[in-house]
């Protein structure tokens, strides 16, 4: 907004003199309110269609075995209580979730959406599949039906087979803090940062240090992640830094 009243401050001044800087400057605050507003508006609307998106979604999902269980459920009105969705906004996501169940839900079209709202911001794709991963995972086992799934959800949002491996991975460390570093802990660890058991320390780090750039809550709030999914995102960068520190310590 300052670039703006700077700007047209300036051209009013060699325009109509003293008059003409104070009427440009305020021209130059008046464009810089509404464009901040409109953004504002924006962002709003597709955090609004990124949350509905999500639980719709998560509704196929916990359906695709032929059934939603108890756990599947739990983990929804979790998702509702660590996102503290209140009064509409929470009947808002609980109508989604029933949408996604219903056998008329188009699937695809919903993906198509979750796409164009995500275009060019992997993570925030990746923050979408990891709430469908660990919804469809609350029983404890992953059937065939909704493995098929969950790869048609990632392909339908633009993720890659080795995105999900990365977040399953991550879903994994999170179940396997308590356990120290086994054999399987590490090399989840491994995928978690997107690298080799061969890659050097080197290569490590600077994995690391990208993950924790990208998925950073606060670069995530301003690309459309909603402010309720914060803890999310938090529980994401807890993960990468889990993975790190595994790391380092298995190799001493």
């Amino acid at each position: 907004m300052l670039f703006l009243i700077i700007v047209f401050g300036l051209i009013g001044l060699a325009v109509g003199g003293p008059v003409g800087l104070l009427v440009g400057g305020g021209l130059g605050w008046w464009l810089g309110r509404s464009i901040k507003r409109r953004l504002n508006v924006a962002r709003m609307r597709i955090q609004e269609g990124f949350l509905e998106s999500i639980f719709s979604v998560m509704g196929c999902l916990c359906q695709a075995d032929g059934k939603v269980t108890e756990g599947e459920l739990d983990i929804a009105e979790k998702l509702f209580d660590q996102m503290r969705l209140q009064g509409e906004q929470r009947d808002k996501s609980r109508a989604a979730f029933e949408r996604g169940r219903a056998d008329d839900f188009d699937l695809d079209a919903e993906l198509a959406s979750v796409n164009r709202l995500t275009r060019h911001q992997p993570v925030m794709r990746q923050v979408f599949l990891q709430v469908q991963l660990s919804a469809i995972a609350a029983d404890g086992v992953l059937h065939d039906a909704e493995q098929e799934m969950i790869l048609r959800v990632a392909r339908g949002v633009g993720c890659s087979e080795a995105e999900v491996q990365q977040i399953e991975a991550m879903l994994h460390g999170a179940a396997a803090n308590s356990q120290g570093a086994s054999e399987e802990a590490l090399k989840d660890a491994y995928r978690v940062l997107g690298v080799s058991e061969d890659a050097s320390d080197a290569e490590i780090k600077k994995a690391y240090r990208r993950l924790m750039s990208q998925n950073h809550p606060d670069k995530l709030a301003g690309k459309g992640l909603p402010e309720s999914m914060r803890e999310v995102a938090q529980a994401r960068t807890s993960e990468i830094s889990n993975a790190y520190d595994r790391i380092r310590e298995a190799r001493g």
